[in-house]
């Protein structure tokens, strides 16, 4: 049987309380389990057991070195239904001065942030299969600023991403 998702990611981060307020806020994760030290969060739309874990490591920690001077883990990258959606988390991400960049990789509208500690992760919605044409597949080799409103009007806000993609139909 071959792998079929990603079940949930694990970060160390200085401050537990400190990032679960921020993936509260940002994301509108939910704490499903909790401890000394440790957070275990799930997405609103989904069903998995939890999404996302925290364990503490301290404020002395340093920040990660990983694609500057170690290998390691560039980002995390959640999936959204609609453009409306995307957009609405660009406005928080915005408020929370936490936003770095928005990227539109044809098939892949993306926004990029960066958490409390640094850590980077990725906010996109996926152009269904039934609306990717061969144009849109050749330029996936090219990277460009995202606009979001043009891409509302291109497949409306409220077209539910991924479908065909990586959700099945």
């Amino acid at each position: 049987m071959p792998v079929q998702r990603l079940n949930h990611a694990v970060l160390f981060v200085r401050d537990v309380e400190r990032s679960v307020a921020f993936y509260r806020e940002a994301l509108d994760f939910r704490v499903v389990m909790g401890g000394q030290g440790a957070a275990f969060l799930q997405a609103p739309g989904s069903s998995n057991d939890h999404d996302l874990g925290l364990f503490e490591i301290g404020a002395q920690a340093g920040p990660s070195g990983a694609g500057r001077t170690s290998v390691g883990l560039y980002h995390l990258a959640w999936e959204v239904d609609t453009l409306q959606e995307l957009e609405r988390i660009a406005v928080k991400l915005t408020e929370l001065d936490s936003l770095v960049g928005a990227s539109d990789h044809s098939t892949t509208k993306a926004l990029y942030a960066k958490d409390p500690d640094g850590i980077e992760f990725e906010v996109s919605w996926l152009v269904p299969a039934d609306l990717i044409t061969e144009e849109i597949l050749k330029d996936r080799s090219h990277i460009r600023p995202l606009d979001l409103a043009r891409e509302k009007e291109r497949y409306g806000a409220q077209t539910r991403g991924g479908l065909g993609v990586s959700i099945p139909v």
